[in-house]
């Protein structure tokens, strides 16, 4: 049924928690899982920010975004669930699109996510990924609300 698990994961508890219940998932129906982590030059850009200043900006969204692949890899790891990871940059895209996008080529049976990933300036120039996640995906979506 659900075989191809797509996840898209920021680092917010609301993906940690989408993580859990993939690995969960995937270890129940002997399914793989595609960890998605999407570093947006966007709002650096879109800020005015000096070009050495973007570089850095976007340097470090790169590596904190690998760092939360590799965590997330390890999860899957040590529950024995078979995972992959993908880095997308993108410019101009909403994450809502690449995750979309990337659920189309997998192919992706599932997607799960967080009803929430980061605050601030990406939410206000990005508005709300899952939201798009649900209006535009082609698979079911199992979103994870954090408790409270």
């Amino acid at each position: 049924m659900y075989q191809n698990i797509l996840v898209p994961i920021d680092g917010s508890e609301p993906s940690g928690l989408g993580l859990q219940e993939a690995i969960q998932l995937a270890q129940t129906l002997g399914a793989r899982i595609r960890l998605l982590h999407v570093v947006n030059k966007t709002p650096w850009i879109a800020a005015g920010a000096m070009p050495p200043v973007i570089d850095d900006l976007i340097s470090h969204s790169r590596s904190a975004g690998e760092a939360i692949l590799r965590d997330a890899m390890g999860a899957a790891r040590v529950a024995g669930v078979d995972a992959q990871d993908q880095l997308i940059e993108a410019l101009g895209d909403r994450a809502g699109e690449i995750i979309i996008s990337d659920a189309r080529a997998w192919p992706a049976h599932l997607i799960v996510c967080g009803t929430h990933g980061r605050r601030g300036l990406k939410r206000i120039l990005m508005g709300s990924d899952a939201e798009y996640i649900v209006r535009h995906s082609p698979v079911p979506i199992l979103l994870i609300r954090p408790p409270g």
